[in-house]
Order: structure tokens, then sequence, then C-alpha cells
């Protein structure tokens, strides 16, 4: 079974020695978070992961969920974590004061979510979708709806969901049938179906808040004309307790090919009773601001499986004797292709923790910083790395996680060794929240173009500043990326001149291009990263992240320049070809 261990040295150095976290605690309302305290509420959130939930994730994987007359029943020992995980204040972490939150970082409820994540993913899911939940109502609700809902979401006591996707609109929103028709009273009634809501239906939770995207009867057609619904699964009296049964029910579970210890259901509202969030036909807005926190998390998510890929698969490379390498060891570990495929798992993910750990810096210093141009300019970062640690994480988990069982060798296929399920659970974090694809459009289509282009021109400025205060010795990471960084912004400027002329070039080129950018931005973490470790006074961590970043410089950043190449070749040829001929 695969085992996981919180990997709090290296967290302490990405958010000490490289991040500099300590600037958190100058931020208005924040004064509290100081390295130390941030640093020994990670430990206590390791502790619980380890010994509770950690174990949950192969024996829940085993048995799944089930459903009976509506009822879900989730794997043994998942509602009594979920209940000890929530009572002990680690879902209310970064939530207001106001609403039972603890007001802390951002930041620090994303390192929790990487240790969550890794050590199970799918019980993940359940405070995951909940806190998506609260962040759309607290965005967009009236203070009658925040007040009835969020106290109780926000310390994870109720669990909350998004339902959008329907049958025959999954990325295409806008061609959503769900109906909400006006009672009357200010309350809606709710019809239609909805698939794939994670955490739709269970009884872990008294009760379960669905965010419901449904269109009213004289909205116009396609995502403009779409609302948003917080519907309750039990409706909610004047003082607070819960009243009726609402009219939704959980009609069935999909059955998976991982997370399978998250209830993902098919849902039906028959005339359920919803109350609109946010002002008619805005809908698509409402949901997107719960959607790019959740595309952060899902990033986090796939970082955390990175994780478990990467020190499962050292562990065993360590251990396992199979022949003998070169210098006569027999632990596969000294054979040169295995450490190549362990050099590359840390290099991956190391270098993403960076990115996915300062985009939740970037979120906090947006909210919080007194200074107006800061605040911008942080916003600027966090819509920038949004496509990027959601696709590069969780890219990676999958990749990762194949690796793992290459690692493992025959052993890696058998389900009692545990690293498969990593590949199996990771599979849907390239999927849902918007499929990687979309989020290389979404980089190329709006992105790029914000502002004039001004969100990559941050980019590379920031990454020029800090070539410039690279030594000599750095010249093999700094070397490679300067020329990186040159070949990207001139690859920019023509993805956003040709996406105005001859967009299907664009649009062609772009998951490559979305590779490149993402290569070259944890190019400019392992600099950083290989500064900060020179200095650090472990000398085994300094030889480890010099090899790393060694590695990462001349066998991955190396690959920039072909997939650059691949973004400027036309595709027009290929988009000719007819699609009955394929």
């Amino acid at each position: 079974m695969a085992t996981y261990k919180a990997p709090l040295r290296e967290i302490d150095f990405v958010l000490n020695d490289v991040l500099k976290v300590e600037q958190l605690s100058k931020l208005p309302g924040f004064e509290d978070a100081t390295p130390d305290t941030l640093l020994g509420l990670i430990e206590e959130a390791a502790k619980l992961i380890e010994d509770k939930i950690a174990p949950l994730n192969a024996p829940g994987d085993a048995q799944g969920c089930t459903i009976k007359d509506g009822v879900v029943t989730v794997p043994d020992g998942l509602a009594e974590a979920y209940k000890l995980y929530w009572q002990a204040g680690w879902v209310s972490l970064c939530n207001p004061t106001e609403y039972n939150g603890q007001g802390l970082p951002f930041t620090l409820s994303k390192v929790v979510d990487e240790l969550l994540c890794s050590g199970n993913v799918a019980f993940a899911l359940y405070p995951g979708l909940t806190m998506g939940c609260f962040e759309a109502i607290h965005a967009t609700a009236s203070d009658e709806i925040k007040n009835t809902y969020l106290p109780k979401l926000g310390n994870g006591e109720w669990t909350g969901t998004m339902c959008i996707t329907e049958p025959h609109a999954g990325s295409d929103v806008g061609a959503a049938k769900t109906k909400a028709t006006p009672n009357g009273d200010g309350s809606y009634s709710i019809e239609g179906g909805k698939i794939f809501i994670t955490s739709g239906e269970h009884e872990m939770a008294e009760n379960i808040i669905h965010f419901v995207l449904a269109r009213l009867p004289d909205s116009p057609p396609g995502v403009k004309g779409l609302s948003t619904f917080v519907v309750p699964k039990y409706l909610v009296n004047k003082d607070g307790s819960l009243g009726a049964r609402n009219k939704l029910k959980a009609m069935n579970i999909e059955h998976k090919m991982g997370i399978n210890a998250s209830c993902t259901c098919v849902m039906q509202f028959d005339g359920a009773q919803g109350w609109m969030v946010g002002a008619p036909n805005t809908g698509i807005q409402n949901m997107f601001v719960m959607m790019n926190l959740a595309r952060i998390l899902v990033g986090l998510q796939g970082l955390g499986q990175c994780e478990l890929a990467t020190q499962n698969a050292i562990r065993y490379a360590q251990d396992r004797k199979q022949g003998k390498a070169p210098n006569g060891k027999e632990q596969i570990i000294e054979h040169a292709d295995v450490r190549r495929m362990l050099l590359q798992m840390k290099a991956t993910t190391e270098g993403a923790r960076v990115l996915a750990y300062e985009t939740g810096l970037y979120v906090d210093i947006a909210h919080k910083h007194p200074d107006a141009a800061v605040r911008e300019e942080a916003q600027d970062w966090v819509d920038l790395n949004t496509p990027l640690v959601k696709s590069f994480c969780t890219d990676s988990a999958f990749d990762l996680g194949s690796m793992a069982i290459q690692v493992y060798g025959g052993h890696g296929f058998i389900t009692e060794h545990g690293v498969e399920q990593i590949a199996r659970d990771s599979k849907i974090l390239c999927l849902y929240e918007g499929t990687n694809g979309i989020q290389a459009m979404d980089l190329v289509r709006r992105k790029l173009m914000m502002n004039g282009g001004r969100l990559p021109q941050r980019f590379f400025a920031k990454v020029r500043e800090a070539l410039k205060t690279a030594g000599a010795e750095f010249a093999y990471i700094s070397k490679p990326l300067a020329a990186a960084v040159d070949d990207l912004e001139a690859t920019t400027k023509w993805v956003q001149q040709s996406y105005k002329s001859t967009p299907d070039d664009a649009s062609f080129g772009c998951v490559d291009f979305q590779r490149a950018f993402c290569l070259t931005y944890l190019g400019y973490n392992w600099l950083r990263m290989a500064q900060a470790a020179a200095q650090h006074k472990d000398a085994g961590f300094r030889q480890a992240k010099h090899a790393t970043a060694l590695f990462f410089a001349q066998r991955m950043l190396s690959q920039v320049s072909a997939l650059l190449a691949n973004v400027r070749n036309p595709a027009a040829e290929l988009m000719q070809l007819d699609a009955a001929n394929f």
C-alpha cells in the first residue's frame, strides 16, 4: 500500500527560504500569521492526515460508495474522519471570522490542501467543494442568504456542491437547460438534472448546500441567460433549524476510474425550492468566482498526488534490489534509468510546489495589501498562474503516477502496492473544472490578451530581474533559462498576433505553448531554489537540490525550444482535413 509522510522540511524551505512567507504577517489582519505559527499549524494538520485520513485511502478506493433509494453510503471510516477534520478547524482556516472561519491566509489553506490531497485525494473533495460553495455564496449572495448558509458552511458542519454539468452541457455550460421558475415568494422552483456532482449526496453532514446553475423562463439563450441559486438538501427555518427535505435526490452514483471514495452523483431537481444568488442572468460570472479558486485547488490536488507518487517511488527504489548497477550496488536507485525517472519526479514536484504556493501567496496579497497598485499586480499574477497551476500540476500527477508504476515495474501494476491508484485517481484532475485543453485556451485567448498583454510581460520582467542576480555558479540554469524566456516572449507575441489573424494556428498550438510557459516558470522557480539551497545548513539537502536543479536545467528546460517551435507551425492544412476522413 502506498504510504504518505508530509514533506515538512521541503515545505519549510519553499515557504521561508524561497517565497519569504513572513511577508504575510505584514498584511492587515494577518499579523498573527508568522512563519512559526504557520509551520506549527502545518505540522498539526500533517499529524491528523498521516494518522487518521491517509490510512483510509486504499480501503476507501476498494470499497467505494453505494446508493440505495437515493441514500449514498460512503466507505467505512470516512464519516468519522470528516467530522474529526471539520471539528478540528481545518475546513475553516481561511474563511472570514464572521462566518465561523479563522481568518488565516489562503496560502496556509493551500498548503494543508496539498497534505490532504497527498493523503487521500478522494476525501479531500468533500471539504474542497464545500469551500468552493462557500466562496461563491460569500462573493455574490445577499446578506440574508449569507447569514443563513455561511456559518455552517464556513466551518464545514454543512457541506456544499457545485451543480453545473448536464448530460448535453459539459464544457458548453451555455447549453444548460435546468429551469428556475419564480414561486412568487422570493424563492424559485428548480427543475432539471445534473451529472458529475461531487459530494452530491451523503450522510456525513446534516445538510448539503447545492450551488446550482439554472435558467429563468424569460432568460436569453446561451451563457448570458444563466443564473445561480442556492438549493439546500433540507430547507432552513427562520431560526436556523432544519425543516423539510427539499425536492431533490441522487438518482445514481457514477462508477469511475478513480477517486472511488468520493460520491459523484447524478442529481435530479424536481421542483426543489431555491433562492437566487446575485442578479438575474449573471450566473456564469458568479460561477467563475467559485471556479477560478477551484482551479487553484485542483492544481493542489495534482501537487498532492505528485508528492505521493514521488516519495513512494523513491522509497521503493531505495529498498528494491534487482541486478547490479555498474557501481556494484543492487538497489534499483543505483541504475541510471531509474535515477532519471526519480529526478524527473523530484524536479517536477518540487518546482510545481513553488508555483502553487506562490499563486496562493498572490491571492492573499491581492485581497489584503493596502496598496492598490500592489493588489492589481498580485491579481495579474493570480490570473496568469491559475491555468498554469491547474494544468501543469494535474498533467504531472497523472504522468508521475504512471512513472511511479514504471519504477515499481510489474509490482506497480499490482493493486496491493497502491501506486496504480495514484494514476487512476489523478486522471480526473486533468478533466474537471475545465479540461487542461480549456486551460490552455484560457491562457492564449484571455490571459495573454488582458490589459494589452500586461500579464505575460510582468512574468518576463520578473524572470529577467532574477537572472541579473544569478552568480556564475548558477550559469548552468540561468543561461538556458534566459534563452527560454527570450524564446517564450517572442512566441507569445506571435501567438497574440496569430490569434487575431489565424486563430486556428494559435489554438492548435495552445497546449504546447502552455507546457512551454509552465516549464519556463519552473526554470525560474529552480533558479530561486538553487540560490536558496546553496545557503542551506544541511549538506545533503544542498547536494540533492543542486542535482535536481541541474537535471531540470539540462533535461527539462531544454524542451521549451522544441515546444515553441511546434507552436509556431501553421495549422491551416491540418484543420482542412475533413472530419469524415479521420
